[in-house]
């Protein structure tokens, strides 16, 4: 809980939420402030526990084609164990009355002592919008003004605020309607101190404009257009869908209304859609402007300040409670609390006893299909390119992947390659400006991506290197989509100084969000670039290698423009040609018939300019123990080593293992007994790293003395057949994931230009499927060659730098990066 709290957006998001509605559930904190937690008793515990996590409290959903009748006679079953409780009633959120005037409201939160502080204020803007529950249209309506206002990167509240210079990223999401009553927030970060009153007038006066003038019809038609492809399209990725639904009802079935409504969107879409073709868009969104934000008093401004001393101050403050708590208690105490902890330690790393896992209902080996699941692929060619085509049926969308080799590209261009891409989508042309090129890629398709791919490719050394053009259309638009590719990648001018200015600082704003946030993900990728050159590659490109460029880079761009500019271009020329370029495409085949003209079309628009060659890009870092010091209150802890060149032979049942090492071991040890949010391994079979990774903390040697241990876990493990056919189950599980048409194309895609087989698969789910108890105990020598070889990095604290360098002289480098 504590990382959650030293993270300035959320304790941002926290201190609007509780300010908003002060006199109801949201004005205290759903999981507990850190402070308040120690006074919490055990018997006040267990009673709000038993007392609400009850079933007179629970919303139940089902979700498939099983028989209703067993259904109800299963859930009658468990519900008879239990009596009623008015919990349910207790539970209830009063909706918060709306204030009779304006609040302001001052926060610090913890900065570390790099850059300027005075340039590292944040301040956001809040509104109740209701004080009594809205209908579905005007939810409807609200949810497409917040796309109007904030969706795009050409959307005008989103736009103008970062273009001012007054901030480097925007915060707060715009309209939030999960809760009782729906909130808007909107702000900057990177803000000077003398600049933050300026971001709030800035945006009243951005509404009030937009309120008087109105929307341009093409940014409506290319919102409408925007929501609607996606209500139809209802792609959840790798969520099921079920899952989707149920959490999308919840929304107002857990406030006593109708859990169907928000799950019905043609009609309340339709009186919409009629309204604003009846009395124009301006009719509809500025009385939804002016009533609900602008004309709205229930507005909470939330300045965060910078505080240096303010972590150090925290940790010396509760220590001074613990040690106050402690001082209070009689030897007798001391004694019992030891006694408690060595239970409660036992208890956390004790297994579960076969028996009580057992009574866990689960499939069984044989109703598992014994062949992956196949994706129709057929590999043809149009104008000399290899066309992927994947039959599906996708509801009329089609989707499709370019895919340009990287490999022509110069190694110095690397670390731009990010800005390129977002520069191609956010540029404008010769002919449309940005927001014109944005609206119009709203209007005619579902959206279009373009960024970089890396990875290792098993038993190669160069890696692989692609920029993927990624987009999706209805079948009647497939040209437009296109041609609209085609503009992107050939018409878009590198001449906007001051807007690649503006991604610069989101970028690195973004980077240093990740790093108090995520830390486990910066901690891996810093792993992988000493291990593999993928890893060199994806971490100059979003790891702190990349804030490092980007905050050298945002001091250059006004006396080197002309020379950034010359690099984007000659990037441009070396990355998009015929050479080396791969299409895929997703849609029934009737559809993919249709497509093959427009493949052909864009095709010939592109040059056929000769790969001009690189050096291979075979870079790591140095494989040395390093520290990534933040301001913190929690760690991030990784070790890994590489399997392969510890002479370890792929099998299936690394997939088995590795799961079951995460679930049980780390589980139990770093995150129930440790107290870390999370603590887990990954195997990436392309490079052959094996990664432990840790999230949010406390400790950071004693984590990695889990690590260690885990080969000695695995020798002692005693897998008996149920828990074994378990975890085989659960691996599958992963393997067969959910995948909606265009994922399945997607992987399809990334099989094939892993250089991945169909026998392949087979084999290793055959392997997967046999997994034994000899392979655990054999895949313990693998592991253990990290306890000595392996790599550490840790995004941590300053004082457990410290400690961990005082008692093992771990770290031989320590990077200051906040």
């Amino acid at each position: 809980m504590k990382g959650v709290y030293s993270q300035p957006d959320n304790i941002m998001g926290r201190v609007s939420q509780q300010a908003l509605s002060p006199d109801n559930t949201y004005g205290v904190d759903c999981g507990g402030d850190p402070n308040d937690i120690p006074k919490l008793t055990f018997e006040e515990f267990k009673e709000f526990h038993s007392k609400f996590y009850h079933p007179s409290n629970a919303r139940i959903w089902f979700y498939g084609d099983d028989d209703t009748k067993e259904r109800l006679r299963i859930l009658s079953e468990y519900l008879d164990l239990f009596e009623a409780s008015a919990a349910r009633n207790e539970s209830k959120v009063m909706p918060q009355k709306l204030f009779k005037e304006p609040v302001r409201i001052a926060e610090k939160y913890p900065a570390g002592q790099e850059g300027d502080l005075k340039k590292k204020y944040m301040v956001c803007t809040n509104w109740l919008l209701s004080e009594e529950p809205l209908d579905v249209e005007t939810e409807l309506a609200l949810g497409f003004l917040d796309h109007l206002l904030l969706g795009t990167p050409a959307s005008p509240l989103r736009r103008i605020l970062l273009e001012s210079g007054l901030g480097e990223a925007i915060v707060g999401g715009g309209v939030e309607d999960e809760l009782l009553q729906p909130q808007f927030s909107i702000g900057l970060k990177g803000v000077s101190e003398d600049n933050i009153e300026k971001v709030e007038e800035l945006v009243m006066q951005i509404l009030k404009n937009l309120a008087e003038e109105g929307f341009a019809p093409e940014a409506v038609e290319a919102s409408m257009n925007t929501i609607e492809f996606s209500l139809r399209e209802n792609n959840t990725g790798s969520f099921p869908r079920g899952l989707s639904l149920m959490l999308r009802s919840m929304g107002k079935w857990i406030y006593d209304m109708d859990p169907f409504e928000p799950l019905k969107y043609e009609q309340p879409l339709q009186q919409l859609k009629a309204r604003i073709a009846e009395k124009g868009s301006k009719a509809v969104f500025s009385p939804l402007i002016e009533k609900y934000i602008l004309n709205n008093v229930h507005r909470v401004t939330v300045e965060m300040q910078p505080d240096p001393e303010k972590a150090s101050r925290d940790e010396a403050a509760e220590k001074e409670i613990l040690k106050q708590v402690k001082s209070s208690m009689t030897q007798e105490d001391l004694a019992e609390l030891a006694r408690a902890t060595k239970e409660l330690k036992d208890k956390q790393e004790t297994p579960d006893p076969p028996e009580a896992l057992k009574a866990v209902p689960s499939l069984s080996l044989q109703d598992i299909p014994k062949k992956p699941i196949h994706v129709p692929i057929e590999v043809g060619e149009i104008n000399g390119v290899k066309v992927l085509q994947h039959d599906l049926f996708t509801n009329d969308v089609v989707y499709s992947e370019v895919v340009f080799d990287m490999g022509s590209m110069k190694k110095e261009h690397l670390q731009l390659l990010p800005l390129f891409c977002q520069s191609l989508l956010e540029m404008g042309t010769k002919d449309m400006d940005f927001v014109q090129l944005n609206q119009l890629i709203g209007r005619k398709t579902g959206g279009i991506s373009v960024y970089p791919l890396t990875s290792s490719i098993k038993g190669k050394e160069d890696p692989l290197t692609r920029v993927v053009v990624r987009g999706k259309a209805m079948s009647t638009r497939v040209e437009d989509l296109f041609h609209l590719m085609n503009c992107l990648l050939q018409d878009v001018q590198f001449t906007e100084q001051q807007r690649f200015k503006q991604f610069v600082s989101q970028s690195k704003a973004r980077m240093e969000n990740r790093l108090r946030g995520s830390g486990h993900g910066i901690a891996a990728a810093r792993m992988d670039a000493k291990l593999n050159a993928a890893g060199w590659i994806s971490e100059q490109m979003g790891g702190v290698s990349y804030l490092e460029y980007l905050r050298d880079l945002e001091t250059k761009i006004d006396q080197d423009w002309d020379r950034i500019s010359a690099s984007l271009e000659e990037m441009r020329k070396s990355l998009f040609s015929k050479e080396g370029c791969l299409i895929n495409i997703t849609s029934d085949s009737k559809n993919l018939e249709k497509s093959g003209q427009h493949i052909a079309k864009f095709l010939d628009a592109l040059p056929s300019s000769p790969s001009l060659g690189s050096d291979p890009w075979l870079s790591r870092l140095p494989s040395v123990n390093e520290a990534i010091v933040i301001p913190t209150q929690v760690n991030y802890v990784g070790k890994a080593g590489n399997l392969y060149q510890s002479g370890y032979q792929l099998n299936g049942s690394a997939y088995v293992i590795s799961k079951h090492i995460s679930n049980t071991w780390l589980w139990d040890r770093v995150r129930v007994s440790g107290g870390a949010y999370g603590g887990f391994c990954d195997f990436d079979t392309h490079s052959g790293v094996f990664s432990y990774l840790s999230y949010r903390d406390p400790n950071l040697l004693k984590t990695l003395e889990v690590y260690d241990g885990t080969a000695k876990f695995l020798r002692e493990l005693d897998v008996d057949d149920d828990a074994l056919t378990k975890a085989i189950i659960g691996t599958i599980g992963d393997v067969d994931s959910y995948q909606l048409p265009d994922a399945k194309g997607y992987s399809s895609l990334m099989r094939y230009l892993l250089g991945i087989t169909e026998e392949e698969r087979q084999q290793r789910r055959e392997e997967i499927l046999a997994t034994s108890v000899k392979d655990f105990k054999e895949f313990a020598d693998a592991v253990e060659t990290i306890n000595d070889n392996g790599v550490v990095v840790a995004v941590a604290s300053p004082d457990d730098v410290e400690a961990a360098n005082k008692e093992k002289s771990l770290f031989s480098d320590i990077k200051k990066c906040l």
